[in-house]
């Protein structure tokens, strides 16, 4: 072993050493996971300290939209350390204020205003709390199959099984189903009907709840953690017009979307919609440095024109965050990332997991937009059985767990959730890349093939 090697080797034992004894993990049992330990990133890869790399599909946890350690970005947050770490969020700062104003400027509609948090949770417990204080309402709408975050509001507002272990069922939130036509729960027969029946659903819980009683609905502009769930043309104007209809505010959450994720700016120009309240985070400095928020629309804006708005948080608009945005935005203007999105989810991520699908017979089906994708896999086509239970874990699990160490074993590393693995590799990604990563995914593939019924 020479020199380097050793180095490598005493320095993951450090860090492994450090982690078991001291580091606490999300979602986890900390006695039954062994993290991996990463040494460098660049781009779309990411490399332990034994030498292995891996194309990353999974963007981290789909943030990093410019990849890791784009020297422009780094740049920007070294030169503002530099001149101002950190300034209380009372002040007029030169670099808050230009995120602000380029956060706004792409946003849709009349969403002007920008209240800064530290992440996408927060963003949504503030959201909540605007809308709440806008209306004068209590209860939230929001979908069984979503997520949106694991602070006290956001994880009560989820609708999947990580909302189990927390939920109070005293949050005022009402959950109802949204549209999923694969997996219909209205018996639809195409989209057209899935949407039609799904807002029906969702006026009819307004209406049994009482309209004068809910304040917001809450919805993923495209349902990340779920599933990359797009919406049928039509929904999302729909839910619009309810809202509209019964005064309710109309809160997207484009934190997993936003910033180029789908091949537009914001997901909700899909449908050309725009919200009252718009909830980013994630993609806004490519995980950078955290930063999340809530654009607010000029109605809700002017009710905390006199009144106070009771809340905020120490590290609002952080200087270092701020300045990670401005320099990530510029990126994405100037190298056309947005449109690069757009057009590897057209040219090649599409056609190519499509022609995945027909070669293995686990593909459920195919779904998503930009560099925004999902495979569900399923035990059988014909009765759409999923590949593992419903929150399926341990043995229940094991076709995944195999599938996944396959993937990773062949290089490339996953984002793998129930019976699917969702596709989302940094919007830049060079076509070359796209084309490695379907490679490994289609050898990997025969894995769960051998599982089907």
């Amino acid at each position: 072993m020479n020199a380097e090697a050793d180095a490598d080797a005493l320095a993951l034992a450090r860090v492994k050493d450090a982690d078991r004894k001291h580091v606490f993990h999300s979602w986890s049992a900390q006695e039954l996971i062994d993290p991996l330990a990463v040494a460098g990133a660049q781009g779309s890869y990411f490399w332990d300290y034994q030498g292995n790399r891996y194309l990353d599909f999974s963007s981290a946890l789909v943030y990093t939209n410019i990849g890791y350690q784009h020297p422009k970005v780094t740049a920007a947050i070294q030169e503002q350390a530099a001149a101002l770490c950190t300034v209380a969020p009372g002040f007029a700062v030169d670099v808050r204020s230009e995120a602000a104003r380029l956060i706004a400027e792409r946003t849709p509609g009349d969403l002007d205003k920008i209240f800064f948090t530290n992440a996408g949770a927060e963003a949504v417990e503030n959201a909540v709390r605007m809308a709440r204080l806008h209306t004068g309402r209590p209860k939230v709408l929001s979908a069984y199959r979503s997520y949106h975050g694991a602070t006290s509001t956001a994880i009560n507002l989820t609708g999947d099984a990580r909302r189990f272990g927390n939920d109070s069922a005293t949050a005022g939130v009402v959950h109802f189903w949204g549209p999923f036509a694969y997996r219909s729960p209205f018996y639809a027969a195409s989209e057209a009907e899935e949407c039609e029946r799904a807002l029906r659903h969702l006026e009819d819980t307004i209406v049994f709840e009482g309209p004068q009683s809910v304040a917001a609905i809450i919805l993923e502009t495209v349902g990340g953690a779920p599933g990359v769930l797009v919406h049928p043309d039509g929904y999302l104007p729909g839910v619009r017009a309810l809202c509209d209809r019964y005064g309710i505010v109309f809160i997207l959450d484009e934190i997993m979307v936003g910033f180029g994720r789908t091949g537009r700016w914001f997901a909700s120009e899909h449908w050309d919609v725009t919200p009252d309240l718009l909830c980013f985070a994630k993609g806004v400095t490519s995980g950078y440095v955290p930063l999340g928020g809530v654009a607010i629309s000029a109605a809700i804006a002017e009710t905390f024109a006199r009144r106070p708005y009771p809340g905020g948080l120490t590290y609002s608009g952080h200087v270092l965050a701020c300045a990670a945005a401005v320099a990530t935005i510029g990126v994405m203007e100037e190298e056309g990332v947005v449109e690069q999105s757009a057009r590897t989810g057209e040219e090649l991520l599409g056609p190519g997991l499509r022609a995945l699908a027909a070669r293995h017979p686990s593909v459920g089906e195919v779904r998503g937009l930009g560099t925004f994708w999902a495979l569900e896999l399923v035990r059988d086509r014909e009765t759409r059985e999923p590949l593992v239970p419903y929150n399926a874990s341990g043995a229940d699990n094991a076709p995944m767990a195999e599938f996944g160490a396959a993937l990773k074993k062949g290089g490339l590393w996953p984002l793998l959730a129930g019976n699917r693995i969702h596709v989302a590799p940094p919007c830049n990604i060079a076509p070359e890349d796209v084309a490695k990563g379907l490679a490994i995914l289609d050898e990997a593939l025969s894995v769960a093939d051998a599982h089907m019924a």
